[in-house]
């Protein structure tokens, strides 16, 4: 009986964390740092507050209602759409509202490097996609490895030591990978290959896109 009730609650840290860090929240994340930590913090807070929201609009309201919908429109648990062969439209979706995110910052004229930050984790997606028609890899622990890489390249770019904010993520990591492995939905290599990818990913993308 108590070993039960350690294992129910063991897959509820699982499942909470899994919530928490969603792979859609890397490009919001990824502007807090840049605002409060760059130059970019002497932007008035109104401003900030107008782009923080547009990007929640495109890349966390928008997919995230529209595979809701596409996955109850085909009748999946989360589970079931967590399989590789169903993950290619949700991938599709994230990546044309992550292309549209970029295109209104572009529009607007905004900084070069707030752009970065979306077209990061807009690469991200874009090679998990396209590894997925192979091998399964973890978004989520991708999206982490994608922090990671943008804050060594910005950390290179803004000669600041990230060590410490480097410690953080890879604990974090590690968390999410292991809650990602305890409900089932992807192995030990999975999870390792999704943070590396999404590192390199990010790391490219900033400094050479």
């Amino acid at each position: 009986m108590e070993k039960t009730r350690r294992d129910r609650q063991i897959i509820l840290v699982a499942r909470l964390l899994s919530v928490l860090f969603t792979p859609f929240w890397l490009p919001i994340a990824g502007l807090v740092v840049l605002f409060l930590f760059s130059y970019l913090s002497i932007f008035p807070l109104y401003y900030k507050m107008q782009v923080l929201i547009m990007v929640y609009l495109f890349t966390i309201l928008l997919p995230t209602a529209m595979i809701r919908l596409y996955r109850r429109y085909q009748g999946w648990s989360l589970i079931e759409l967590g399989q590789r062969e169903r993950r290619m439209v949700p991938y599709v979706i994230s990546i044309g509202c992550y292309f549209a995110c970029v295109y209104m910052m572009q529009r607007l004229h905004m900084p070069h490097f707030m752009g970065n930050i979306v077209v990061a984790a807009l690469f991200v997606q874009m090679m998990c996609a396209m590894i997925n028609l192979w091998w399964k890899v973890s978004e989520h622990t991708a999206a982490i490895g994608g922090m990671g890489g943008a804050l060594f390249a910005f950390a290179e770019y803004l000669n600041f030591n990230p060590v410490w904010w480097m410690c953080l993520i890879f604990i974090v990591a590690g968390m999410v990978g292991t809650s990602r492995m305890i409900l089932r939905q992807h192995t030990l290599g999975q999870v390792a290959g999704g943070f590396w990818i999404g590192f390199f990913c990010a790391a490219f993308a900033i400094f050479f896109l």
